[in-house]
């Protein structure tokens, strides 16, 4: 059954008949009588589709779906539609008669069993689009029910191709059930809770393959609040209205799938050059969960295409509106294939703190505590990670910089920037108690992480600005945790949790972001001591997080495994062994949930080996690329589709 990233099943079908014979094809829990079952013949992922080849009568079919990834092209990524296409064809020499059907519920306006008044409409449009929409009445704007938008209207689409439509709205069982019984629909048109919205259509004698293809999304013409002023998604710059929208997904569907093959060939062949199959089967399955929860947005009042700002939720977690530090481990995926968006989620960021509201020396957590609320915390209350934030909002504008050349945009910041810079000399070195990245972990003075982070920031901000004196102010901080063993145990074997306690220990994924800007706050011994330990307190499953837990992280397992190839440290193994963990637990057939970047690597009282814990489709996946990162920005060609 399809279901929304937390659990909640929807409903979105797929039935067939083949010579008078209905078969379930996809998401039908009780087909009813007659109904009989398709076989199940293979089931693979790409980048950007997933497919499922099944067998029916006398019939093939393939069930395509494409969740395009275009980041180069704001217009296409933000366009709010998934693709299902439907590939039917006779097998061995068989000619069948053919009619396809898929409906979707109000499940996709965030109304899951709930009895909310709804309306829906049907129109018929340009190029014979057949678009329905589904609107949740009385819900308030920017609202969301179980973490799914309330706010906006569920749109499913299609078109003939080689085929006849017919359309119906009604009971799911009575419309499925005209279906099964006629190969086409007709009768009512009267909407009930449990109702659906469905299509067929009818393909005639079929032998070689015959495709029909819907279209499916949530359309919000005001997508975020930001401070106070709506900013809706990029595309309606094109699409001002629902039915164009329809119209330009399925006429630009073609390019979209011909440029998302492109994509998907183009990160296989290069994920696999740079760390063999197991990793290209890890950042395959991460492409579309990293840029799935990003909107691309501009002014609702001017539609103003020069003013693009991105925002994203902390998914699963806490719902945070662009939290400094989930972009940090999205931000191997941006430098890949398209470093521009390092600038576009950081934007809104810094001109909420340029206009002075929050009230904090330090740098904020998010921009608003629940999506897509980006309204800021002007009373000064938000989650505390203040070295944490400071560190990764300099790293990641120095990313930008050093990924793109472009040295305008962080001037135009330099003010805020010098203003967090400070704050890490003051408070870098030995932070007071308080929490990390990893807050399910708990607070703690003196953690060596914060303190590799800080001086890896102020080394970015003196090399971001020209100010050399920042740089010698982060190297000195290297020399002291490392070359001093403030941040090692005495026997210089690793970084320690916690300065001066020798027996701890934690995964540094910060030496990472040292190693890609090729700042050399660090010295490779650095990177080559850290990078040896691990294989010393692996477990089961793979490296906890530190000496506290019985839990990793996926991206910080492939930040290390990143690191261990460092110049001068070359560690195949190490990096083979976290690829190795992450591939284990990504294909141990334990978790039936999105990919969870956080799991437990051995077990307990009341965990157990392998299984995913808290987290689930989060877009920190993004850190999976870290390794192909290492190679260089932009690297990835996200083209073969039609340029616009």
């Amino acid at each position: 059954m399809p279901e929304f990233w937390n659990g909640k099943q929807m409903t979105w079908s797929v039935l067939a008949r083949v010579d008078g014979q209905a078969y379930s094809l996809f998401g039908v829990p009780d087909p009813g009588t007659g109904v009989e079952a398709a076989s199940l013949e293979d089931a693979a992922y790409t980048s950007t589709h997933t497919t499922f080849t099944l067998s029916a009568g006398p019939a093939q079919f393939v069930l395509d779906f494409l969740s395009p990834i275009a980041p180069l092209d704001y217009l296409r990524q933000s366009l709010p539609f998934s693709y299902l296409t439907v590939s039917a064809s006779g097998s061995e020499g068989a000619s069948p008669d053919i009619q396809v059907y898929s409906d979707i519920d109000d499940s996709w306006a965030g109304l899951f069993g709930e009895y909310v008044s709804l309306s829906w409409t049907y129109a018929t449009t340009q190029s014979d689009t057949h678009v329905f929409t589904l609107v949740p009445q009385g819900t308030p704007a920017y609202s969301e029910v179980d973490d799914m938008a309330t706010w906006g209207t569920a749109v499913y689409s299609t078109r003939p191709h080689e085929s006849n439509v017919t359309s119906r709205v009604g009971n799911s069982s009575v419309v499925r059930g005209d279906f099964a019984a006629n190969g086409s629909l007709s009768g009512g048109w009267s909407w009930t809770p449990g109702g659906v919205v469905g299509y067929s259509h009818e393909l005639g004698t079929v032998s070689s393959a015959k495709n029909v293809t819907f279209a499916v999304g949530l359309w919000r013409q005001n997508a975020i609040n930001y401070l106070g002023q709506p900013r809706t998604a990029y595309f309606t710059s094109s699409c001002p209205d629902i039915n164009c929208a329809c119209i330009h997904a399925l006429e630009d569907f073609h390019f979209a799938d011909a440029e998302a093959r492109t994509l998907d060939t183009n990160i296989v062949t290069t994920a696999a050059n740079v760390g063999g199959g197991k990793y290209s089967d890890i950042v395959t399955l991460s492409a579309r969960q990293a840029f799935g929860g990003v909107d691309i947005t501009i002014p609702s009042d001017s539609l103003d295409t020069i003013d693009v700002m991105a925002f994203i939720k902390e998914i699963s977690s806490d719902g945070n509106v662009n939290t400094i530090d989930v972009l940090l481990p999205i931000a191997p995926i941006l430098y890949v294939m398209a470093p521009d968006y390092l600038r576009l989620l950081l934007e809104p960021v810094l001109r909420y703190l340029a206009t002075g509201a929050w009230p904090h020396n330090y740098t904020i957590h998010d921009i608003g505590a629940h999506y897509p609320n980006a309204t800021g915390h002007n009373n000064g209350t938000a989650e505390q990670m203040p070295v944490e934030e400071c560190g990764d909002l300099l790293i990641l504008a120095y990313m930008y910089q050093y990924a793109t050349h472009d040295t305008s945009w962080g001037q135009k910041y330099h003010d805020l920037f010098q203003a967090y810079a400070d704050y890490l000399v003051a408070h870098g070195l030995h932070p007071a108690s308080q929490l990390s990245s990893d807050d399910g972990a708990g607070p703690a003075a003196n953690q060596t992480s914060l303190a590799i982070k800080a001086a890896v920031a102020l080394n970015a901000f003196g090399e971001m600005f020209g100010q050399a004196n920042y740089s010698s102010i982060g190297k000195s901080f290297a020399t002291t945790l490392f070359r001093n063993a403030s941040g090692t145990d005495p026997d210089k074997t690793h970084f320690t949790l916690i300065q001066g306690q020798a027996s701890s220990w934690s995964m540094h994924y910060n030496l990472y972001l040292d190693v890609l800007l090729n700042l050399s706050t660090f010295p490779s011994a650095a990177y080559a001591m850290q990078t040896e330990y691990y294989q010393s307190v692996r477990s089961a499953a793979g490296v906890a997080l530190d000496s506290r837990t019985n839990w990793g992280k996926t991206d910080w397992m492939m930040f290390s495994a990143a690191t261990a190839m460092a110049a001068g440290v070359g560690n195949e193994g190490a990096r083979d062994m976290f690829i190795d963990d992450v591939h284990a637990f990504m294909t141990n057939g334990m978790n039936a949930v999105p990919f969870s970047d956080r799991y437990i690597v051995y077990s307990n009282a009341s965990d157990v080996q392998g299984a995913w814990s808290l987290y689930r489709a989060r877009p920190v996946v993004g850190g999976h690329f870290a390794l192909m990162a290492l190679n260089g920005p932009g690297q990835i060609e996200v083209g073969g589709g039609e340029t616009r």
